[in-house]
């Protein structure tokens, strides 16, 4: 399917993902039709309890600056410099992301900045944005998409063109395809599910506003990220099923006497807790695995609806993003959908594959790995070796988060390097470690300056 001047495409899903993606590629001068199942997001309340707040890193950043857009998001961010830890006994101790000034991540409501990027799209001349229309299908083998209309209930079909979907983890565009065994899915979902909490603004100042806040529990977990109003998002992630679970905690009573015991510090921060519990819901957790994300030059997965991870990297929204930032850079240098589309799929799918899996393991740290003693000495044992080393380490974190010029994929290749040699450094090392002969000799034959090949017998397996 060829590419010309002034194409029309679809898109399916106004999120984050695809309000940036109208953007970015009617500004390359195509026709764009947007459409999304819910209402307006100008108009309409956001819906509570479910994905209110995410955090914003280096590479989300350098898509919008892209887009054109990032100026007009700033005003909603909030810088968080690290993980405020909160121990069982009321011990607060922050454990900084990065060393530099510019190392933060950003906390920003979901509702506002989706409705930037649906204003900065809806402005382009060549974008219509259609609200309340719901995706039910493609059908490629009649060349048509099926919709149903949110108001009238009307169901009607569309040309297929050439489509992109962006409609999330539970894509329905995606769900067909695999309906017709043209794509294989495969969805891997966690056995802890999660719930969202607000703690009021009254109560949010006796937190650290530029922080992200953590009670790590080692099998569970609550996290808290500030708001713009003064307000924290809280979120709960526990089993689904056992003793210590959500599906114990079937009555205020036993959500009260939960919190009193393992969060006990966070009862004066959730006045109406018992309240929120039982309105809000339990979402589930889990990654999406689809092979291949293209069907010829029709259709394309993109962001959630191809690559679906769990959210304890931060890297969710921020790998959409950089999917969008690919795609529109590999427009420039074809003419054709479905050499487009595997372009996109080759240049993405391991370093997509990579952050899934690195957010999994972001889930162990989080939840247990930051309260132990090896951990923090050997993070601290990593930024010393940053500052003496900078050309070749950089810790895993740092490379995903503030490191956009790297791929997932080779932070995932050298952060298992580093990982390896910062055990051996901390056995033998000690504090002194980052400046031994030892550090230097080690890292210098397994770590090759950033941008360059790897040292021999070094090469990803």
């Amino acid at each position: 399917m060829r590419l010309p001047a002034g194409a029309h495409i679809n898109i399916v899903g106004a999120g984050l993902a695809g309000a940036l993606l109208a953007l970015l590629l009617a500004r390359r001068g195509l026709a764009i039709a947007l459409y999304e199942r819910r209402a307006d997001p100008r108009q309409a309340q956001p819906e509570r309890g479910r994905s209110i707040n995410l955090a914003l890193a280096a590479r989300g950043m350098r898509a919008l600056e892209r887009a054109g857009v990032l100026e007009s998001v700033r005003p909603l961010l909030i810088p968080m410099r690290g993980r405020m830890v909160h121990d069982r006994g009321g011990g607060v101790v922050l454990q900084p992301y990065g060393q530099r000034e510019h190392e933060v991540i950003f906390s920003v409501g979901r509702a506002d900045l989706n409705r930037v990027l649906i204003e900065a799209a809806a402005r382009h001349g060549d974008v219509s944005v259609h609200f309340n229309q719901q995706c039910l299908r493609a059908d490629l083998a009649a060349a048509q998409l099926s919709f149903r209309d949110g108001v009238s209930g009307r169901e009607y079909q569309l040309p297929l063109a050439a489509t992109i979907a962006t409609d999330g983890a539970g894509s329905a565009i995606r769900a067909s395809l695999a309906a017709a065994e043209l794509v294989r899915v495969r969805e891997e979902w966690l056995d802890h599910d999660y719930k969202e909490l607000t703690i009021p603004a009254a109560a949010g100042g006796a937190l650290e506003r530029h922080a992200l806040h953590i009670w790590p529990r080692g099998g569970f977990m609550l996290i808290a990220l500030p708001n713009t109003d003064g307000s924290f998002t809280a979120t709960l992630f526990l089993a689904r099923g056992g003793r210590r679970s959500f599906a114990a905690l079937t009555t205020p009573e036993a959500v009260q006497e939960f919190f009193a015991s393992e969060f006990p510090d966070t009862l004066p921060l959730l006045p109406d807790l018992a309240a929120q519990f039982a309105a809000h819901p339990q979402g589930q957790l889990g990654t999406v695995h689809t092979v291949p994300w293209h069907v010829r030059g029709e259709v394309l997965l993109l962001g959630d609806a191809a690559h679906a991870i769990v959210p304890f990297h931060g890297q969710g929204m921020n790998a959409a993003f950089e999917d969008c930032a690919e795609l529109d850079a590999l427009l420039a240098g074809t003419d054709d959908w479905e050499d487009l589309f595997a372009r996109f799929e080759q240049a993405r799918r391991a370093n997509t594959t990579a952050i899934a899996q690195m957010a999994l393991e972001n889930y162990l740290e989080m939840r247990d790995a930051v309260l132990d003693a090896g951990f923090v000495r050997r993070k601290a044992l990593a930024m010393a070796l940053e500052r003496r080393f900078p050309a070749r380490f950089i810790p895993r974190y740092s490379m995903v988060m503030f490191h956009p010029e790297i791929p997932y994929a080779e932070a995932q290749r050298r952060g298992a390097l580093q990982e390896r040699l910062l055990q051996e450094l901390d056995l033998v090392g000690g504090g002194d470690a980052a400046d031994s002969a030892l550090a230097e000799r080690l890292i210098r034959d397994r770590l090759a300056p950033l941008g360059e090949a790897a040292p021999h017998g070094d090469a990803p397996k």
